[in-house]
Parts: C-alpha cells; structure tokens; sequence
C-alpha cells in the first residue's frame, strides 16, 4: 500500500518560494550539520549543535539558542530521504522510529508534534522550495502559526540562500 499526503488546511502550513541557487547547494544546507547550522533559525536565534543521521530512521537534532542565551532542543527521526528532492522529519519520533515519550515531550521544548517536510524541484533560474509542516491537530497549527511559522521560515530561507552564495 502507498500512502500518499494529503493536504489539510486546518492541521498543515506551507511556505513556497523559488530561490536562486541551485537544488544541490539548497540540498547540502539541509544535510550537512556545518552547513546548516548558520542559517537555520532566524537571527539573532542561533543554531549551536546539530546532528543529522540522513537516513530513514536517522537522527535529525538541533539545539536553538535565544538571544537571552536558552537552549532549545529538538530532537526527531527522518521519515524520508530522497537525495536533492525531499526530506520528510518527524518531533513524534526518536532515531530508530521509536516514538517518543509524551511525558517529557521528547526532550524538547516545542509543544505539539509535527511532521515537517521539504520539497525541491530545480527550475530554470535555481529552486523551488516548498515547506509544510503538518501538525496533529488545530491547536498545535494555530500554535505554529502564531509563533511566526511563516516569518521565521521565511528569514531562515533568506539566510539558507545568502549562505549558499558563499559556499
């Protein structure tokens, strides 16, 4: 059986872009931990750790640091990996596909589970980019939403291309 996504306006949120760099410096921002910890959170936030196992069950980590110097982890387990097209992450589950605790809200501070994915399609002139993050209930999108979903992945893709330039 071949489950496929299927949008939901009321649990999902998308951001979309083309972007001018190509698909396999985008591609290596997000999975080479040196590579994204620059441009990963919008500043002054900063990134100070990252661990990426780019597989299928494989760790996806990082540590966000306030301006006011609180560290946030978040921790989470890749659903799928389709080399310069997609990754697909999940907070719900740890490495391995264990599902994580609710009770500790899996060592983290983010407060709703969610599975987050990014697409890339190469276009003439770089990248199209698409993010959604799907969220398990209302709530939880709302919460995103509030938070400044699409502010914030909108400045960290800002970031992702200026540091792309550079690379």
């Amino acid at each position: 059986m071949n489950v496929i996504y299927q949008p939901n306006s009321k649990l999902d949120l998308t951001f979309e872009r083309v972007v001018d760099v190509p698909v396999a410096l985008v591609w290596q921002a997000w999975t080479t931990p040196e590579h994204l910890m620059p441009w990963f959170c919008p500043l002054p936030w900063k990134t100070v750790a990252c661990e990426i196992d780019l597989r299928p069950g494989g760790q996806f980590s990082t540590v966000m640091r306030s301006p006011e110097g609180q560290d946030f982890p978040n921790h989470g387990c890749y659903l799928e990996v389709k080399e310069q097209e997609k990754l697909v992450w999940t907070n719900a589950l740890l490495p391995g596909f264990r599902p994580a605790p609710s009770s500790v809200k899996n060592n983290s501070t983010v407060e709703f589970m969610f599975t987050a994915m990014i697409e890339l399609q190469a276009v003439a002139n770089g990248t199209r980019y698409t993010a959604t993050v799907i969220h398990a209930d209302e709530a939880g999108c709302k919460q995103h939403a509030q938070m400044g979903f699409h502010e914030g992945w909108g400045k960290a893709l800002e970031q992702l291309v200026e540091y792309t330039k550079k690379m």
